[in-house]
């Protein structure tokens, strides 16, 4: 598992409004059977007033999503769905989002 990518969502019951999970714990730490991950939204579906530092818009497949890092969580790794893409190029954004989340900066 690597940092930044980008889960099929299995639940059957969330993946509608919750196509994918994005994992990001660091590399360093993968040792865990747990991974932390942020659920990445369809557009549309979350509330039309959210924090965009908090709640980046990211782009897979050409696609905008919500990345709703107030949801961050940990699951099992076995939980995690197919690997279907990276989203590496949004680090900073990511990372920033985080940040705002723990530290309130």
């Amino acid at each position: 598992m690597a940092q930044f990518s980008v889960h099929e969502n299995p639940n059957p019951r969330t993946k509608g409004d919750v196509p994918y999970l994005l994992d990001v714990q660091s590399d360093v730490i993968s040792v865990l059977a747990t991974r932390m991950v942020v659920p990445l939204y369809r557009q549309g579906i979350v509330h039309s007033k959210t924090m965009t530092r908090l709640t980046p818009v990211v782009r897979l497949k050409n696609k905008p999503l919500i990345a709703m890092v107030p949801e961050m969580a940990g699951i099992h790794q076995r939980e995690l769905g197919t690997i279907v893409g990276d989203l590496s190029a949004a680090r900073g954004e990511l990372i920033q989002a985080i940040d705002l989340l723990l530290t309130g900066f």
